[in-house]
């Protein structure tokens, strides 16, 4: 195992990599055709990551496809070191505020005055599959937290890279600009029908017992559609006050 206190090994050539401070975490999968990064985090996190690929015996040029699971600037705003190597792949949602650069709903915030646009080079849809020969990823369009929001479903076994549409516990995420409770319910369910043995967030722990944080996040949202007090919101509702 790499020398590294960020790197968890979840499965077989799959890497939790974890992000700091505002970042999301990205997942790398070493497949047998190509290597696929989840989510590329906030640019401050970049040589954290870089750092961390580089333990598991990776160079930047070395991924192949990054994977965005939704449009928010903390698990895009590294994309810039991977687009001129790696195909960028967002749900069509996503991308389109992504490609016109919409920071009002992405809260995308550099400060680098050079820095470049960020593209998305394939546009995904609901059941896109990436074959990487020793795993095989299901594109999942579940729209509530943004509309552009994803997860990608392992089969074999099993897995669920969720982003910000669940958390360890059934903590919900900031509904976004371009969300809304109602579509996340609807999300939430769909997701339900699936057997899932583990899943695998954007920020947080993983989460060993998804069909019981699943069914916390669907009577916190159903809480939060009525305007009930005491539902316990992830800290992403403070992103915009203080980026």
């Amino acid at each position: 195992m790499a020398n590294n206190d960020r790197i968890t090994e979840l499965c077989p050539n799959i890497f939790l990599i974890r992000g700091e401070e505002t970042s999301s975490h990205s997942y790398l999968i070493k497949g047998d055709y190509k290597n696929l990064l989840i989510d590329s985090g906030v640019d401050k996190n970049f040589p954290g990551l870089q750092k961390s690929l580089l333990a598991l015996g990776l160079k930047v040029r070395d991924i192949d496809i990054v994977v965005n699971t939704h449009e928010h600037f903390d698990h895009i705003g590294a994309n810039r070191y991977f687009q001129d190597y790696a195909l960028i792949a967002a749900h069509r949602f996503a991308a389109t505020k992504i490609t016109v650069e919409d920071r009002y709903v992405t809260m995308y915030k550099s400060g680098d005055l050079n820095e470049p646009s960020l593209k998305v080079h394939i546009w995904l849809e609901n059941r896109s599959r990436f074959d990487l020969g020793n795993y095989s990823l299901e594109v999942i369009h579940t729209p509530g937290h943004t509309s552009g929001s994803i997860c990608i479903y392992e089969s074999a076994f099993k897995i669920l890279f969720t982003g910000d549409t669940l958390f360890a516990g059934g903590k919900l995420s900031y509904i976004g600009e371009s969300g809304s409770v109602g579509d996340y319910i609807n999300s939430i369910s769909l997701l339900a029908t699936r057997k899932i043995n583990e899943f695998y967030p954007g920020h947080g722990e993983i989460s060993k017992t998804p069909d019981e944080d699943m069914q916390k996040a669907l009577t916190n949202a159903e809480a939060l559609l009525k305007d009930e007090e005491g539902v316990e919101v992830t800290h992403f509702r403070e992103v915009r006050e203080t980026s």
